[in-house]
């Protein structure tokens, strides 16, 4: 009897530890999942001055790890924005994939698994994140791209 009763204890202490490390997981999951709206884009232009575009876009997280994202410049550039990564076509961009989250490193990968620009499928895009608020604030994690991007939540 007693060893049913140890049996037990333990079988429920194990299930509500992996009950909590995936209520974390889906935690963090949650905040991302749903659709936001561009709030602010900056970017250097080739001078290498931060300054915000005119823009519109969607983000959008499922809680399964799938994510779409669309932005479009309202006045174009007519030449390409300085970086070492292209990621729009004619002030369009579009991609679409899976991602998923390093929460104790605060950053998220986008797996590219379609795109408009067409080098960049297959590529993982490792991006910071920080909430505030209603906000999510999205950065490159690469030195050499300085951009910021504000979604919020809609």
């Amino acid at each position: 009897m007693n060893n049913i009763i140890a049996i037990c204890l333990v079988l429920l202490t194990a299930g509500m530890s992996a009950g909590q490390d995936r209520s974390g997981s889906e935690d963090i999951r949650n905040r991302f999942a749903g659709a936001w709206r561009l709030a602010s884009l900056e970017r250097p232009d080739a001078t290498g001055n931060v300054h915000r575009v005119d823009c519109r876009g969607l983000f959008v997280f499922t809680g399964d790890g799938h994510a779409s994202v669309q932005v479009m410049e309202l006045k174009p550039q007519t030449v390409p924005a300085a970086g070492p990564q292209q990621y729009s076509a004619g002030g369009y961009e579009a991609s679409w994939g899976t991602y998923k989250i390093d929460e104790s490193a605060h950053t998220f990968t986008f797996h590219i698994e379609g795109a408009l620009v067409r080098s960049l499928i297959g590529k993982n895009l490792p991006r910071t994140y920080e909430f505030s608020a209603n906000q999510l604030i999205v950065k490159s994690t690469r030195s050499d791209e300085r951009w910021r991007v504000v979604w919020e939540r809609y």
